[in-house]
């Protein structure tokens, strides 16, 4: 890659670190992503760290900082949410993303950038700071959580986050940070899943939802798996709070009772609802959510470093493997 354009913004960045996900794992294989207008390729990355090596005095940034570039950048109309800072939420699917659709992504050495699209991290955050990005998504799926909660009088006691990736677990964390009974499922028995799920002083669980006694007030379903989906339809408690992270693939048909799953939803006032990205005000909650926990618990949960040249073995997936981060500087 040439060196990045000073029309991409004042913040000159020196790349650390990438987080890979599914995400890029579909990009990689063709399944997903959009290349920006008039290129044939994508620069991948959309979990960032850097560290800033260039900055305009009035940015509200130094050299030194250590910085996490924002995904989702809004749409030129814009529509109404993405006018007021909202472009998580945009209405007519316009929207940009580094890395995703439309826009180079940060896994070059260096980028350039809008100090309105840095966020700033706390120092002692460099070896986990990679874990920002994914950690806004819960941050966002807890922020609108706890507003469809207290659409009624709401004392919420049980979480049940199922799938133990990255999403999960974070969403563990910021349950447990919360002072909740947190509860996670996952089909893996031993290993990295439970024991990082234990030390945060929640309880793990192999069996599906429906057999381990729990109305949960909340239910963070992060595997993406459709059975598991449609399982938790079913298991929260009354006026429960059903938040969807999971993003899962097409083709895969499941039978229901839609005329029960519909009775049930209605009659015990629940609330089902999708969440996916985030804004700024994400951000800046998942910045302080990490800064809040335990480094050593953060550093556990990145279980492959892979350097630059080896960013193929980055693409494939370990049977081990909960986050793996692509380290950019040698």
């Amino acid at each position: 890659m040439p060196e990045p354009p000073v029309a991409d913004g004042p913040l000159l960045v020196e790349t650390l670190a990438i987080g890979i996900c599914g995400t890029d794992l579909e990009i990689a294989a063709g399944d997903y992503g959009e290349a920006p207008p008039g290129e044939d390729h994508l620069v991948i990355g959309h979990e960032s760290l850097g560290r800033v090596a260039e900055a305009p005095a009035d940015s509200g940034f130094a050299a030194g900082d250590l910085v996490v570039g924002i995904v989702r950048r809004p749409d030129p109309v814009p529509c109404a949410n993405c006018a007021v800072g909202e472009w998580d939420m945009c209405r007519n699917g316009r929207y940009t993303e580094r890395g995703i659709k439309g826009l180079h992504g940060y896994a070059s050495e260096r980028y350039r950038i809008s100090p309105d699209f840095a966020v700033a991290l706390d120092p002692a955050l460099s070896q986990v700071g990679v874990l920002l990005e994914p950690t806004t998504v819960v941050a966002k799926a807890w922020d609108h959580i706890e507003r469809i909660g207290h659409r009624v009088h709401w004392e919420p006691r049980t979480v049940a986050v199922t799938g133990a990736g990255p999403i999960g677990l974070l969403a563990a964390l910021l349950g447990v940070q919360r002072g909740l009974e947190v509860h996670v499922l996952d089909v893996v028995e031993h290993g990295v899943k439970p024991e990082l799920t234990r030390a945060l002083g929640a309880e793990y669980h192999t069996q599906p939802i429906g057999e381990i006694g729990l109305a949960p007030d909340v239910i963070v379903e992060c595997s993406g798996v459709p059975s598991v989906v449609m399982d938790v339809l079913y298991q929260s408690g009354h006026d429960g709070v059903v938040c969807l992270t999971g993003v899962s693939p097409r083709g895969r048909n499941v039978t229901v009772d839609a005329g029960a799953l519909g009775r049930e939803i209605v009659l015990e006032n629940d609330a089902i609802f999708g969440s996916v990205n985030a804004n700024r005000a994400h951000y800046e909650q998942a910045a302080q959510a990490l800064a809040d926990a335990d480094t050593g618990w953060l550093e556990r949960l990145i279980t492959r470093r892979v350097p630059l040249d080896g960013y193929a073995d980055a693409l494939q997936r370990h049977a081990e493997d909960v986050k793996v981060v692509l380290e950019m500087q040698a």
